[in-house]
């Protein structure tokens, strides 16, 4: 799962906390390529590094363990070979599926960062007013920042740009993020 970039305290590493998942997507399989049982694959995460030969990654939505033998860049993602796969019709039944990492295995962040999965539920509160605007259910990614989406309690989204004079501060201990709201971002969602 990609790395949430924002200034915040690092939650660290290792086993997940109640209510962290278990898995983490790091990429999505796409086709075969070649004749040696390599498939493209698109990377979600923002350590590609760690998909490297001998490391066990989980396959699907039952979650098959395989291991890598292989993987190398290819365009804007990898071309990945999994152990025991050696024939494009081998590499055919894993088209299409997400791969993950056991959230255990996740890296640690350095410090300040977040991963999106440990944002996702924070209050959003207006900095200057100190009122609740509603809770981050999610966030979008775009060409030039990432995008916080807000459910307010009223049934209503609110879009936050992820940038510095919006997004002032994710604080961990009180799971909240402080805001600044830029002139006509409330107003619009509401209209």
């Amino acid at each position: 799962m990609m790395a949430a970039r924002k200034k915040a305290r690092n939650a660290g590493s290792g086993s997940p906390s109640t209510g962290e998942p278990e898995y983490l997507l790091v990429g999505s399989l796409r086709r075969p390529h070649g004749v040696r049982g390599e498939m493209v694959m698109e990377v979600l995460t923002d350590f590609p590094e760690r998909l490297k030969p001998e490391t066990k990654v989980f396959v699907g939505p039952s979650r098959n363990p395989v291991v890598i033998e292989g993987a190398r860049i290819h365009g804007e993602g990898l071309l990945i070979k999994f152990e025991g796969v050696g024939t494009p019709e081998e590499a055919g039944r894993y088209r299409n599926q997400a791969v993950y990492v056991t959230a255990a295995d996740r890296p640690p962040l350095p410090d300040g960062q977040f991963y999106e999965h440990q944002v996702i539920g924070f209050s959003v509160v207006e900095d200057e007013s100190n009122e609740l605007i509603g809770t981050l259910s999610g966030i979008m990614r775009t060409g030039a920042n990432d995008v916080y989406v807000v459910a307010r309690p009223d049934g209503s989204e609110v879009l936050l740009p992820v940038i510095a004079s919006v997004v002032l501060k994710l604080d961990s201990g009180t799971r909240t993020v402080r805001v600044h709201l830029l002139p006509g971002l409330i107003d619009d969602a509401e209209e």
